[in-house]
């Protein structure tokens, strides 16, 4: 429910269906966004549809009715969260090739997906000691919080994932394994890539990590840390309460409270994760955008060259 302190609606959603006639769909969804004032980046492909927006209730109920209509978006996935400022500060509507690329075409989320597991059940899951559980998220992600148990395949992006696999596959000898990933997507896909390599208990968690964090009480989690998300928030808590991370504009790194206390870092600039990755050039560069941040925030606007890209 709408609050004066978190008075903006968050929508992360997606759906894997067959979806054609890609530009009319983007034609359509880019109107109806700019007409109920919502802002955030949705992804189109072949495969179905992935994005996060954000904006007033109705506005977000107005999208969300929108996109339900489409073929094969009737069960619409859908996670919502509150937010006391917007998260993004533009809309964008993309067609892709995959609406999360894992660089597998044989690949069908569509039809061969693994089993879903509700938030609920995953616990019992997870503490069975025939499941192997999988953080199918990047090495980033990982660090900043993760299911206790969890093995991490270090990535750096979701296509590294079927490489990781192939390597340990013969390490994987458990009966059931267990995948996970920020909203649901990723893991939904990385299921159906199991599948195809000859693995047939094969799980997910429904919703994702922040249907969890949602659902199930701080007391009785088994989630340690804080979930990264790909918006002006940063991370989550449980209860998806906004986190303790800032973002570093340079590399996208979450920054803790060590980082930001580095002589290496500098706003807008250089973190300890990047100081030794970036030229000259570079650097200049960031600093002038961050000079311009700065302006723009001293005259009470947002800058849209600030905003968060998860694409």
């Amino acid at each position: 429910m709408p609050s004066p302190s978190h008075p903006i609606c968050v929508a992360a959603l997606y759906q894997f269906t067959e979806l054609g006639d890609l530009p009319t769909l983007q034609q359509s969804l880019s109107a109806a966004c700019a007409k109920a004032g919502v802002k955030g980046t949705i992804l189109l492909a072949p495969e179905g549809i992935n994005g996060t927006i954000a904006g007033s209730d109705a506005g977000i109920t107005e999208i969300i009715g929108h996109i339900s209509g489409l073929p094969g978006c009737a069960a619409l996935e859908v996670k919502y969260s509150r937010a006391t400022e917007p998260p993004f500060h533009r809309m964008k509507v993309r067609l892709k090739r995959e609406i999360v690329t894992l660089g597998q075409p044989h690949v069908d989320p569509v039809n061969n997906a693994g089993t879903y597991v509700a938030p609920e059940d995953w616990n019992a899951l997870i503490a069975d000691p025939d499941t192997i559980l999988i953080d199918t998220r990047n090495d980033y992600e990982v660090a900043i919080g993760t299911f206790e148990g969890a093995l991490d395949p270090k990535t750096q992006s979701f296509r590294d994932f079927p490489a990781w696999f192939r390597d340990h596959k013969d390490e994987l000898n458990a009966p059931k394994v267990a995948m996970f990933c920020t909203g649901g997507i990723r893991c939904e896909k990385a299921t159906a890539f199991l599948k195809s390599e000859g693995i047939d208990d094969v799980f997910h968690l429904k919703g994702g990590i922040l249907k969890y964090l949602e659902t199930i009480p701080e007391a009785d989690s088994k989630w340690h840390g804080e979930c990264f998300v790909f918006d002006e928030r940063v991370s989550v808590r449980h209860g998806l309460e906004p986190g303790d991370y800032q973002l570093c504009r340079a590399c996208r790194m979450p920054l803790n409270a060590n980082d930001l206390a580095s002589p290496d870092y500098e706003p807008g600039v250089a973190c300890p994760h990047c100081k030794d990755t970036r030229d000259a050039a570079q650097r200049k560069r960031y600093a002038e955008r961050q000079r311009q941040v700065d302006l723009a925030a001293a005259r009470g606007q947002n800058h849209i060259g600030d905003t968060p890209d998860n694409d």
